[in-house]
């Protein structure tokens, strides 16, 4: 369906996808992949976006859509840039889209990836439909990110460790390597007093810490990378944004899965009333 894209005549994209400078980036992150054009989709109510989903949720129960944001504003580069420096913000489909999906499919099985740069008009978007967003615990103990921290949370959210883009937490906890050789230690140092000065004291693996604190927040739904539970370093970190090569190669190991501490696990999920009844 070339029609539904930013793509000139013989094919190739016009403007490509991708995210301003961030935390995890200093140049953005330049998607590469072309841009919807959300007048033309709109015409029939929508319907390739209806279809995509529908054939989704016929597999899996719940779908998380990266990149929520993108329905209220997105970041357009244009093609041929180096970088996702030189982009700028354009208008989504906002609540057109969702009130169409809501028409066709009634409550929506949705988790919404709102990561980022969250202006108002996103947040509002997402809670005008109900549709719970994402908590991070490894963001929130940065300067001004309060909004990741448990006492902060409504019920309606999804609560993780971390995500497949961040370190593991013993890795982010430990701060080594050349993942954070140009980071800087004050701030480290900062976030990371902040951190066990939230915990509290505790004998507990710092990545069962975080594991503890997610299951005992007010989310609804609680989730937690398998290098977390097991504790592992830097070296078992999934990905790392803006690098294409050397990503998604952790695989666990038998002699790791030996040492899954399940006990421990399912006295957390009794105690913080988490248990499937």
């Amino acid at each position: 369906a070339p029609q539904f894209f930013k793509l000139d005549k013989r094919g190739e994209t016009t403007a490509v996808a991708g995210v301003p400078p961030d935390y995890f980036s200093a140049t953005g992150q330049l998607w590469g992949n072309p841009i919807y054009r959300w007048d033309v989709l709109k015409k029939d109510d929508y319907r390739w976006w209806l279809h995509r989903i529908q054939a989704t949720l016929g597999l899996v129960d719940l779908l998380r859509i990266d990149h929520f944001r993108g329905f209220a504003g997105f970041w357009e580069v244009p093609a041929g840039e180096e970088t996702a420096v030189n982009g700028e913000w354009k208008p989504g489909p906002g609540d057109d889209f969702f009130n169409v999906l809501q028409r066709e499919l009634g409550s929506l099985p949705i988790v919404a990836e709102d990561l980022g740069i969250i202006t108002d008009d996103v947040t509002a978007l997402r809670r005008h439909h109900s549709i719970p967003g994402m908590k991070v615990l490894q963001f929130a103990f940065c300067d001004g990110a309060e909004v990741y921290l448990p006492h902060t949370y409504e019920t309606n959210c999804v609560v993780y460790t971390a995500t497949h883009d961040n370190d593991t937490t013993r890795g982010w906890y430990e701060a080594s390597g050349s993942d954070y050789a140009h980071h800087d230690r004050e701030v480290i140092d900062r976030e990371r007093d902040k951190a066990r000065r939230y915990l509290g004291p505790g004998e507990e693996a710092i990545g069962l810490r975080l594991v503890r604190l997610a299951l005992a927040s007010v989310a609804d739904t609680a989730i937690f990378p398998l290098q977390d539970v097991l504790g592992l370093d830097n070296a078992a970190r999934m990905n790392r944004p803006g690098l294409a090569q050397g990503q998604w190669t952790w695989r666990v190991r038998p002699e790791e899965l030996r040492r899954f501490p399940a006990d421990k696990l399912r006295e957390m999920v009794w105690l913080y009333g988490r248990k499937a009844t």
